[in-house]
């Protein structure tokens, strides 16, 4: 009886024992056969599978750190989620985050402007124009017909190219001199993209062409990279003639305006658009709708990005169009609206087509409200051109 009671009892004590044991060795015994078959073959991860614990964004291998700063910032925003990992894959910027146990991504925001930055747009004005800075002058009176932070100094973009053309046009280099397009003229400021590969071979006049029509980078730059005495010399002959002109403001680092240190200021781009239209040949590219160009066996069309140069409610005799996301969309114009040649600006709209937008918005306010120049200053108009 003594033996068998502590029998009993020892059973009792190491019960609870064996039966951990036993559970713990069913549990191995099914999840190691799982464990090898996914170390044979992985289980494939879609970015669309509702069931997927890992999602992951891509943005382009040329997101700069900024950019890659603020999407984080954006993904984190709702104050759990961290950035689980940064890293390159197939030449792309991979940007993971993670929220608890589940990774989850969030898109990039858009880069903010400048002007928007500083607060421009939400200056108010009776057009209730989408630009954050507008100027109208009349060009034979000089009178300002509109203005609406017309002093602020803001990123040009593209509008750099109007300075640049007008440049090589005045330097009466030979236009039929061919130009070989080099990794020198490759964009490695925004990563844009062109047509003209290269080594691309083009007369000078085509390239100009070019350069203000359809806005052409590469062209751009290749024209200041062959001025007498190189790109360093153009740069700074872009910066006396913008002196010479009396554009106080302005500043410019490189000729294509993919730069954000290209600088001015509606009133100095008002006396650029005034001294650019006094130049023919920059009058007739800068407005010409499209244009062919032969690159080796290949003829390339070329089209404006100024999409009012081809309607038949325009007389545009100058113009040039812009955008990197600092200065957002931008244009400058010289039209004759309701019998008045006028100077136009807009910088910093914000949209893909709001600046035409806005510059609708003027002629039509023009036409309503400035149909007839004054006698004086049909006397004044006069005495300027005679």
């Amino acid at each position: 009886m003594p033996e068998a009671r502590f029998n009993r009892v020892s059973s009792q004590r190491f019960l609870p024992a064996f039966r951990i044991i036993a559970v713990a060795l069913c549990a191995t015994a099914f999840l190691l056969p799982s464990a090898f078959a996914a170390k044979k073959e992985p289980a494939k991860k879609t970015a669309a599978s509702a069931d997927s614990k890992r999602k992951t964004a891509a943005v382009p291998a040329r997101a700069t750190s900024k950019q890659v700063a603020d999407k984080s910032e954006r993904m984190v925003s709702g104050g759990r989620n961290v950035v689980a990992s940064i890293r390159q894959k197939n030449g792309k910027t991979v940007v993971a985050v993670q929220r608890r146990s589940v990774v989850r991504v969030a898109e990039m925001p858009a880069r903010q402007s400048f002007g928007q930055l500083a607060g421009l747009h939400s200056t108010e004005d009776a057009l209730d124009l989408k630009s954050s800075v507008a100027l109208v002058i009349d060009q034979d009176t000089h009178e300002v017909l509109f203005s609406k932070n017309d002093h602020a100094v803001l990123p040009i973009a593209s509008l750099t190219k109007l300075m640049t053309g007008l440049l090589i046009s005045e330097a009466k280099l030979p236009s039929d001199e061919l130009i070989t397009i080099t990794q020198d003229d490759v964009d490695t400021e925004k990563g844009s993209r062109s047509r003209l590969t290269v080594g691309s071979t083009l007369p000078r006049g085509e390239l100009l062409h070019l350069a203000l029509m359809s806005s052409e980078n590469r062209a751009a730059h290749a024209l200041g990279r062959t001025y007498p005495g190189g790109l360093a010399t153009f740069v700074s002959v872009m910066n006396a003639k913008a002196k010479m002109l009396g554009m106080k403001d302005t500043r410019y680092v490189e000729p294509t305006g993919l730069s954000s240190r290209n600088q001015s200021s509606a009133q100095d781009l008002a006396l650029l658009v005034n001294a650019a239209y006094a130049d023919a040949t920059v009058r007739q590219l800068s407005t010409s709708p499209e244009y062919q160009v032969e690159v080796g066996n290949r003829v390339l069309q070329f089209n404006t990005t100024n999409r009012l140069v081809k309607s038949p409610d325009w007389d545009i005799g100058v113009q040039k169009t812009g955008y990197i996301s600092e200065a957002g969309q931008c244009l400058v114009m010289q039209a004759r609206i309701a019998g008045r040649k006028l100077i136009m600006v807009f910088l910093d709209s914000a949209g893909k087509l709001s600046r035409i937008g806005d510059a609708e918005r003027v002629r039509r306010w023009v036409e309503a409200n400035h149909m007839l120049i004054p006698a004086a200053q049909q006397n004044v108009a006069a005495h300027i051109a005679g």
